[in-house]
């Protein structure tokens, strides 16, 4: 049977009522119900949802305050400007929606509110949040996870299962996470650290910082840096207009960039090494005593001095076998030197 929990005037028992957004307008218990899947959607709040280890924990909490966010409202003009909104929590077929939408788009935003909920629920529960807002924070969560905000961050912390996520605006923090994580921003950097598995992290203006990663993992930004530290697996990486800096690397790698400068360092090679700059200096350190087939082309090249290498060394090329030969390591500076150390 649909339950149909009304936000307005007539307050249930169990539910607090404040006017601020320090304290939740509402809250409503999920204890007697079975949540499978959760959709929210609000039009300028933020959402947050959290995985618990019992059902006596879940619940879900609205809060409201001003549509600018500064102007302190008494619970009685809240309640005056609910008037305009459609809001309500309901549960179906184990399925929680939480609802707060304007029902005119004509609405004077003056008087608009900013309508947030936090949502707690079993950890293994698959999600749908959108907001046009408010940032998204999602945290000890298992499932298939779908998540969008035109202007707001991106929080996620120890989720696994399925994730696609995606703001117009905001920043990007990932932690703890593990599987299928798909992220992109258009504006904002991205932070991802203590993952594993499968990663696709992309942004169009903002910085890339990469921590205790491992997996298949692919990251690239149109404007901004990209930074890594302790890397493993196999890692693809671009930038447009920031330099590349990732250290600690024990992965398959291939990083380009079109307008910075690049400086790696790999502790233990991979399948393969592709690096390649189009408008500055690369600095390479590979690991000492390891077979690899070298192939450097720049504008000048500088190397340490190279024992047991069958080659050809020229002042803007470098080609051969180095120990023997094994793991292919390809370098290419447009105009812009190359400098090949080993440790």
């Amino acid at each position: 049977m649909r339950k149909l929990f009304l936000l307005n005037l007539v307050i249930a028992i169990g539910v607090s009522v404040v006017a601020q957004n320090k304290e939740p307008y509402m809250t409503k218990s999920l204890s007697s119900e079975s949540v499978k899947s959760t959709e929210v959607q609000t039009s300028g709040g933020s959402i947050s949802v959290t995985g618990v280890n019992s059902v006596a924990e879940t619940k879900v909490e609205v809060y409201i305050s001003s549509n600018n966010g500064k102007n302190e409202i008494s619970k009685e003009e809240i309640a005056k400007r609910l008037e305009q909104y459609d809001l309500h929590v309901s549960v179906s077929n184990n399925k929680l929606a939480a609802i707060a939408k304007p029902k005119q788009r004509n609405m004077d935003w003056k008087k608009g509110l900013s309508i947030s909920f936090k949502v707690f629920v079993l950890k293994n529960v698959s999600t749908d949040l959108s907001t046009s807002g408010g940032s998204i924070n999602l945290a000890n969560l298992t499932g298939d996870q779908k998540f969008s905000t035109s202007g707001g961050s991106l929080n996620i912390d120890n989720v696994g299962g399925k994730i696609d996520g995606r703001t117009s605006g905001g920043s990007i923090h990932l932690e703890n996470s593990r599987d299928d994580i798909d992220l992109s921003t258009s504006g904002g950097s991205i932070e991802a650290s203590n993952c594993n598995g499968k990663l696709r992290l992309s942004t169009s203006g903002g910085s890339l910082n990469l921590k205790d990663l491992k997996g298949d993992i692919r990251a690239t930004t149109s404007g901004g840096s990209v930074n890594g530290r302790n890397i493993s697996g196999e890692l693809i990486t671009h930038t447009s207009g920031g330099g590349i800096h990732l250290y600690d690397l024990a992965c398959s790698l291939e990083a380009s960039n079109s307008g910075g400068s690049i400086d790696i360092e790999i502790k233990e090679l991979g399948k393969y090494v592709k690096i390649s700059n189009s408008g500055g200096g690369i600095d390479l350190q590979l690991p000492k005593n390891k077979g690899v087939d070298l192939d450097l082309s720049g504008g000048r090249i500088k190397t340490d001095q190279l024992g047991n290498f069958d080659g050809s060394i020229d002042d803007d090329s470098l080609q051969g076998k180095l120990n023997g030969g094994g793991v292919p390591v390809r370098v290419r500076s447009s105009s812009g030197r190359i400098s090949l150390a080993f440790k």
